[in-house]
């Protein structure tokens, strides 16, 4: 492993920051976080930073504004679940898909995992109604980027899977006790952080990004 120097990760996410952490210093990195690059919060603009209709657009927006503000190499990435069965929602709506701005954390969690099994069951109607099989299929999507002030970089990762109809598991964050892996035969939310980081889209898209940093250093 060779050092490669200090990288901000920019989320606010501590479920993020859980994953990506031990992904980037894998790879060499020395890595900060917004706290530890004394960034405070603006939740103003920040959350106007994620209101592209592409993953990949978001995670750049994200490196883009950190990189600006710290002047170090940033990593951002903007990532969320895509249900065949609502044409792709929540999308890059999935952390605010409930429009509870008042929750965060686990709580935020819980309302968007009970917002998609309503959802579901209601595309489930539908599809009986016009004498279709339904589907629970769906994909977790990230989008990944890094700008150091001369480069802009970006990588996607997905992974495959179906929504149970009931949470099972307390680990991951996010819809991940609702996400039946193809690849682990299990939830995201029965696995340790080593067990998902194998097949997720978060480490898949990293992964593919600092391919791309390490061709052109």
């Amino acid at each position: 492993m060779t050092a490669r120097g200090r990288l901000l990760l920019a989320t606010r996410s501590a479920g993020k920051r859980r994953e990506l952490e031990p992904l980037l210093r894998a790879h060499g990195w020395d890595v900060v976080d917004l706290d530890g690059a004394g960034l405070p919060e603006r939740p103003e603009e920040e959350d106007a930073l994620e209101v592209a209709e592409t993953f990949e657009e978001n995670a750049l927006a994200k490196a883009r504004y950190f990189h600006a503000l710290s002047g170090l190499p940033t990593m951002a990435d903007d990532s969320g679940l895509s249900c065949d069965a609502l044409a792709g929602a929540p999308g890059v709506r999935s952390k605010r898909w409930s429009s509870r701005p008042e929750r965060d954390g686990a709580a935020l969690d819980a309302a968007n995992n009970a917002m998609l099994l309503s959802a579901l069951a209601g595309a489930a109607l539908s599809a009986a109604v016009r004498r279709e099989p339904p589907t629970r299929a769906a994909r977790y999507v990230c989008g990944a980027a890094v700008v150091d002030g001369t480069r802009e970089l970006g990588a996607r990762g997905e992974t495959t899977g179906w929504i149970l109809e009931r949470e099972v598991g307390t680990g991951g964050f996010g819809y991940d006790p609702l996400f039946y892996s193809d690849e682990l035969g299990t939830t995201f939310g029965m696995v340790t952080r080593e067990e998902k980081a194998r097949v997720s889209h978060r480490a898949r898209a990293v992964d593919a990004l600092l391919r791309k940093v390490d061709e052109g250093s």
